[in-house]
């Protein structure tokens, strides 16, 4: 290899790493911001309904930003090639809708400000499946190693700050405040669980974009079962459906927003693996946080040692989920990385060098056709007359809002989506 050649792959490695570090930094303030409609919980409305049309304005954006910057064709040719991943493309669905659920359950009992930190220990999840199953780290230097389990044990110590903030001085019952921190703690989990299904997929070629089309199949049918059951049928979920009508809007667009950040961690996991995307897509607990405590006032008339902790207990993580972003993966790591793939070359008989263009941010899949097709354009205009029709019958709710922080908080969430998605264009044209 030339010199030329080495630094060529050097600058092409960088470049990529950066694409992921900006996705996963873009991931943390939409996932964040996503969350903020679950505050209607506090009014009264239930935890399965809220999760239940939550998933039902993911499952709207989920069919139509794919097709809108692909095309159904890509995305189905993208499958045709590998139909062995439709099924880890719906547990990874199912797993979200219940892990989804739990936080609703977590920000009843405890809050956005405290229940976001705990959940993010999905981290720690991802980052054992990633070693465990996929090679990363294995291969890597001893002090990527330490910044990646240095950061993993900071993001343990923060949890701990946390939950001991919450059972001890925020005045929560103790026995509502330990179930809340179990939901928020199991949906971490689940969660963490669910990069599996991801990671396999981004080292068999597919693009996110591909994924998430069936990862909302997944979703839909297991939040719909979960909501069906524990409102005791149909006919009393019908019946609270029409009761919430004009909440139902805000909750579409949690999921719209859910949907955006979603997409942006996909790409963090393809480019940099799970083990360092999904800690740096966890900097949404710092845009919890500040919907938490600025937006709908949660940490007001608490003393001062419960927002220490709080405040402490997240900074401590985020510094944790920052060192694990920052070891970027060797040469040698890297090669570990291509056995994982390999293996799954060997067993779906997949071409490895495809694969290898695709994670370098190339695209191999070709879809010749002159123009898009009607129904696209048809889909896209249903999908734009829901979320309008909801919007029209939607009214403000119950809940206290700083609207100056809001607009603030939007803003930088849209600057990360510009920046983000720009790069993404250029550097990999959503592939």
């Amino acid at each position: 290899m030339t010199n030329q050649t080495k630094k060529s792959d050097e600058s092409r490695s960088r470049s990529l790493h950066s694409l992921g570090v900006l996705c996963g930094l873009a991931a943390g303030a939409w996932l964040g911001a996503a969350e903020a409609p679950t505050k209607l919980v506090t009014a009264g409305f239930s935890p399965f309904l809220i999760s239940l049309m939550m998933v039902a304005g993911v499952f709207v954006a989920r069919w139509t930003l794919p097709m809108a910057l692909k095309g159904t064709g890509y995305i189905l040719k993208d499958f045709q090639e590998k139909p062995h991943l439709l099924v880890w493309a719906i547990l990874a669905g199912m797993l979200w809708s219940v892990a989804n659920t739990l936080t609703v359950f977590a920000i009843r009992d405890v809050g956005l400000s405290i229940a976001f930190p705990l959940w993010n220990t999905n981290s720690l999840v991802g980052l054992f499946w990633g070693w465990l199953m996929f090679n990363e780290l294995r291969g890597a230097t001893i002090g990527q190693k330490s910044k990646v389990l240095g950061g993993a044990g900071s993001i343990i110590i923060g949890a701990y700050i946390l939950a001991y903030a919450t059972s001890q001085h925020s005045g929560v019952p103790p026995q509502k405040a330990a179930a809340g921190i179990l939901a928020a703690l199991g949906a971490g989990l689940l969660w963490g669980t669910m990069y599996i299904p991801y990671r396999k997929a981004y080292i068999s070629g597919m693009n996110p974009l591909s994924f998430v089309t069936m990862f909302t199949v997944g979703e839909l049918l297991t939040v719909g079962t979960l909501a069906a059951i524990f409102h005791g049928g149909l006919g009393p979920l019908a019946a609270d459906i029409q009761k919430a009508q004009t909440a139902i809007f805000w909750l579409f667009l949690g999921g719209f927003f859910w949907v955006i950040g979603d997409l942006f961690q996909q790409y963090a996991a393809k480019y940099i693996g799970i083990g360092r995307g999904v800690p740096l897509s966890n900097t949404n607990q710092i845009w919890g946080l500040a919907w938490g405590v600025f937006v709908f006032g949660e940490l007001s008339g608490q003393g001062p040692t419960t927002i220490a902790l709080v405040v402490s207990g997240s900074l401590v993580m985020v510094a944790g989920a920052i060192a694990i972003s920052k070891a970027e993966a060797s040469e040698e790591e890297k090669d570990s990385w291509r056995i994982a793939m390999q293996r799954e070359c060997d067993l779906y008989q997949l071409d490895p060098a495809q694969l290898e263009a695709a994670l370098q941010g190339e695209d191999s899949i070709q879809v010749e056709q002159s123009g898009r097709p009607l129904w696209e354009y048809v889909v896209g205009l249903v999908a734009i007359a829901i979320f309008v029709g909801l919007a029209w019958i939607a009214r403000g709710q119950d809940i206290a809002i700083n609207y100056l922080w809001m607009t603030g908080l939007l803003v930088g969430t849209l600057a990360f989506l510009g920046a983000g998605g720009w790069l993404l264009w250029k550097r990999t044209r959503f592939s």
